[in-house]
């Protein structure tokens, strides 16, 4: 059960119904879920993590099948139901195999047969595990990637920390009320 009551349209100042209408712009969701529902909550702080995040979806080079990969590695690691909820779904629609999804929720290493996709997810696996990128990952995946892309993918896998601790730690449900992560 969640530890924060819903909150509506209505509860929202004019900074926050923009930052609400400002995120409705890449979500298909309507916004008042998920980490959303508790950066709302904090004026002139919660619109600008929400603008980073509108930022980023609209203007990110990595390719969004590697996001999301990267994402699935992220959430799985904090248990955060909603993200799982959201992203495995955007996975699987995006080219993630059901195998590699699959194996991720259960904490099985995946087999993932695409560089790239085994890349990103050594890339995040490292980094959630060691807390750093060994130097043999960081040079393969500066020459994959290139090192634009590369600060991308260490950014998000920090965003989608911050995503894993809210939901996490404010319990927040998936809209269904279903836990697909044990």
């Amino acid at each position: 059960m969640a530890r924060l009551q819903s909150i509506t349209i209505d509860d929202l100042d004019a900074e926050q119904k923009a930052a609400l209408a400002q995120l409705q712009t890449v979500l298909s969701q309507n916004g008042l879920g998920g980490p959303f529902s508790v950066w709302l909550r904090m004026p002139g702080i919660g619109p600008k993590i929400i603008d980073l995040f509108v930022t980023h979806r609209k203007a990110g080079k990595l390719e969004k099948r590697l996001f999301e990969l990267m994402t699935l590695v992220v959430i799985r690691h904090w248990s955060a139901q909603f993200a799982w909820w959201a992203h495995s779904r955007r996975s699987k629609e995006l080219g993630i195999a059901p195998e590699i999804i699959d194996a991720i929720a259960h904490r099985r290493p995946p087999k993932i047969t695409r560089e790239d996709e085994k890349l990103v997810f050594d890339v995040t696996t490292e980094i959630m595990t060691k807390q750093k990128v060994s130097d043999p990952t960081y040079a393969q995946a500066k020459a994959l990637l290139g090192e634009a892309v590369l600060i991308e993918l260490i950014f998000a896998i920090g965003f989608y920390n911050m995503v894993g601790i809210t939901l996490t730690t404010f319990d927040i449900p998936t809209p269904d009320g279903s836990k697909q992560l044990n």
